[in-house]
């Protein structure tokens, strides 16, 4: 599988990132800086959390006017599959290649712990490794993860199944929403399924010394499923 992950000033998850796609792979993706134009042929494109420009404007803003971004938007338009977490997820909303917004967390603080998500839908290649309705523990660590969209956008997609992640207790009841996003979406896909965008971090549930393991199936699901 020949991954990609795109570095923007601020970035800091970038090498968290690289770790997990290795350790699923053997392979160990290319690092790809935001002022680049041109990108190889590549398998998966991963966008990752940090503060890219410090969060300066709004979460993203920046980082989705970067140079690399008209790259990563066309090859996503073609099918590549397109992974943004946290930052990178406000990256997809400020690029227009997800719908909806990241705005300040409900309480108007920095969140940074584990937390539960649902696996709303396993109907993708970056889900494909987890069952429907499995309860995850997966870390945190945003301060814009209150996502927003119109009424009429939130039914489009949970009507056409594009959650991809809800927020849960851990017993697995629905009142687990660490920040205020609505319906309790902790990540979305587009239209196809080939970009994922969540706010949730997997690539810090990879190891057992990192304190859990929930995060290794997304990544061995994605080898199998792009693996040449």
């Amino acid at each position: 599988m020949k991954s990609a992950v795109i570095v923007f000033p601020g970035s800091n998850c970038d090498r968290d990132i690289a770790v997990a796609l290795e350790r699923a792979s053997g392979v160990a993706p290319e690092m790809i800086w935001h002022r680049e134009t041109t990108l190889p042929l590549l398998d998966l494109i991963v966008l990752p959390g940090g503060f890219a420009y410090g969060d300066y404007l709004r979460g993203g803003a920046i980082a989705a006017r970067s140079p690399i971004m008209r790259a990563v938007a066309e090859r996503a338009n073609q099918g590549v599959p397109l992974l943004g977490i946290c930052n990178g997820f406000q990256v997809l909303t400020e690029s227009s290649l997800l719908p909806g917004v990241l705005m300040r967390n409900a309480g108007l603080k920095y969140i940074c712990r584990d937390i539960h998500v649902r696996v709303a839908s396993t109907e993708s290649v970056f889900t494909q490794g987890y069952a429907q309705d499995q309860l995850l523990r997966i870390p945190i660590a945003h301060n814009e993860g209150n996502y927003r969209a119109q009424e009429s956008m939130l039914d489009r997609l949970e009507g056409e199944g594009l959650v991809a992640f809800r927020y849960a207790a851990c017993d697995g009841s629905a009142d687990g929403n660490p920040n205020g996003s609505a319906r309790d979406i902790a990540g979305i896909f587009n239209h196809s399924r080939t970009v994922l965008g969540l706010m949730p971090h997997p690539e810090r549930a990879v190891d057992p010394a990192h304190g859990g393991t929930d995060g290794v199936a997304m990544f061995e699901g994605l080898v199998a499923a792009l693996a040449r």
